[in-house]
């Protein structure tokens, strides 16, 4: 089931004052302001399915999206998750770090994957974009992230033609990224 917003309740065949009765009596948990689960749904993350909620176009970027494809060892304290330069960041309080990236970049490297424990989506950038963000973004993230990540992608396999191909397409990253692949060739 998909999160429950007052705004949305109607969808989901309930009233607003039906929905805050069934967060009253316990049949649906609030998970953030204004995003209701029922309390029996299975564990999910509750800042990713906030992030997914507020913003449908929200992507998983930077140190989150590099844990989540394995590449480094660092545990972000909050979700990275990118939007459109120029958009509304939403408020709330969830352990989320919202980025605002360039509207002409944004697509590249993203794709749609499933939110556990729901049956929503969330943009998730791929690897080769998440690592060539770390490295544009270094001085936000930190210098180590970057070429950890980038060696672990290495010793995995990974194409560094593709790499260049994406970085190429985003400003700041093509330089960095070229000068690390040429120092662990």
């Amino acid at each position: 089931m998909s999160a429950v917003k007052p705004g949305t309740a109607e969808q989901a065949g309930l009233s607003r004052s039906a929905l805050y009765r069934a967060a009253r009596q316990g049949r649906l948990e609030r998970i953030a302001r204004g995003i209701y689960l029922p309390a029996d749904a299975p564990v999910a993350d509750w800042d990713r399915i906030e992030a997914a909620t507020r913003r449908p176009d929200a992507t998983i970027c930077l140190a989150s999206a590099l844990a989540h494809h394995d590449l480094t060892d660092a545990i972000p304290i909050a979700l990275d998750v990118a939007i459109p330069r120029g958009t509304r960041t939403p408020a709330g309080r969830g352990a989320i770090a919202w980025h605002q990236f360039d509207r002409a970049t944004f697509d590249i490297g993203r794709e749609e994957i499933p939110n556990p424990g729901t049956d929503q989506t969330i943009g998730m950038y791929s690897p080769e974009r998440s690592i060539a963000d770390a490295f544009r973004l270094r001085g936000e993230v930190g210098y180590e992230l970057s070429r950890e990540a980038l060696k672990e992608w290495l010793r995995r396999g990974g194409k560094p033609a593709r790499l260049m191909e994406i970085a190429s397409r985003l400003p700041r990253a093509k330089s960095p990224v070229l000068r690390a692949l040429e120092a662990l060739a």
